[in-house]
């Protein structure tokens, strides 16, 4: 059976990069294979073994190995091998790029259908509910530790939605039962990882849903925050995980939108989907990727522009399933 292990042999020097603006299954897949290449080091002559992500929040801290991730790009350090996790293109490794350019052999392990095989050697399970279920087919079951088994169970509950995503599949749920009996306390890191909110956190998960707003015949919900409410609330982006969620499960919506500010004239757009609208053809037209479910992509110009030109899209999709014009009225946006 394939492993991660036959791409690096005699390998001094790796690195592992994750994706701009990190997720649960980003950073659990890139602390799964830390752990588990730090256990195997010495049997492998690894000199050392780097981790490289953007800062992210402290409802990770309680898995192994985020206390060794480097948050900063400074270093000009030359990698045998770079390892790509859960990245579906070259622009997604922001400061990470560099690593790649100069490392002499790059590995792509991801599962974004739209992930556009940069490197030289390219492991994308399409099918897979997350990165990290890709991984745990990489590595030695034998050899996977409590602490590994943590690390990929949060990177699969945050990409499944705590198994409620139609990309949970029985492989999804058998690798679970798996990871369970490595004891892990699965509840809590559901609880803590997942669900647990701190009041800034609810604060602006209360004001995305106050403000949002439907469009298209009512199945579609569009919310929205700049940096200002950010700086208010003396929040970061990462405190708005959550929210998109939350606006996908409102009733009859097909379609969620969530946009933030990252600087002027620039938003992140997060998308959803309920029903038979494939988001990622969206996120992909706007220079972004993802799933048929959910995706993402950034945008530039005005807020008002940004839904303008999200707004057909979606509209062009919804005709085509329901075969009717739907009225389009972002007035206030």
């Amino acid at each position: 059976m394939y492993r991660i292990t036959d791409e690096i042999v005699g390998a001094k020097k790796i690195v592992i990069v994750g994706h701009v603006r990190p997720d649960g299954d980003c950073i659990g897949s890139c602390t799964a294979l830390y752990q588990y290449l730090m256990n195997i080091k010495d049997e492998l002559q690894i000199e050392s073994i780097d981790v490289y992500m953007e800062p992210f929040g402290n409802n990770f801290d309680l898995i192994s190995g985020v206390e060794d991730i480097k948050h900063s790009f400074e270093s000009d350090e030359v990698y045998d091998v770079f390892i790509s996790l859960d990245c579906s293109s070259l622009d997604r490794l922001g400061h990470g790029l560099k690593y790649f350019n100069t490392a002499k052999k790059t590995i792509n392990i991801d599962h974004h259908i739209s992930n556009t095989l940069f490197a030289d050697i390219n492991h994308v399970v399409a099918d897979a509910s997350s990165t990290c279920e890709v991984i745990y087919e990489l590595l030695d079951e034998d050899q996977i530790t409590k602490e590994i088994a943590a690390s990929i169970y949060i990177g699969i509950i945050h990409d499944t939605g705590v198994f409620k995503h139609n990309n949970t599949s029985r492989k999804t749920l058998e690798i679970a039962g798996k990871l369970i009996d490595k004891g892990i306390a699965f509840s809590r890191l559901i609880d803590e990882s997942f669900y647990q909110k701190t009041y800034i956190q609810n604060q602006l998960m209360g004001r995305c849903l106050m403000e949002s707003f439907l469009v298209l015949g009512n199945r579609v919900i569009i919310s929205s925050v700049d940096r200002r409410i950010l700086e208010f609330y003396k929040a970061s982006p990462t405190d708005l995980d959550g929210v998109i969620d939350q606006l996908r499960v409102t009733k009859g919506v097909e379609v969620a939108i969530f946009i933030y500010e990252l600087a002027t004239q620039e938003y992140k757009v997060s998308l959803r989907s309920n029903g038979d609208v494939d988001v990622s053809k969206i996120a992909i037209y706007f220079g972004g990727g993802g799933h048929i479910k959910a995706a993402g992509c950034t945008m530039r110009g005005s807020l008002h522009d940004v839904i303008n030109n999200l707004i057909p899209h979606v509209e062009t999709q919804l005709n085509t399933i329901y075969g009717n014009s739907l009225i389009v009225d972002i007035k206030g946006s």
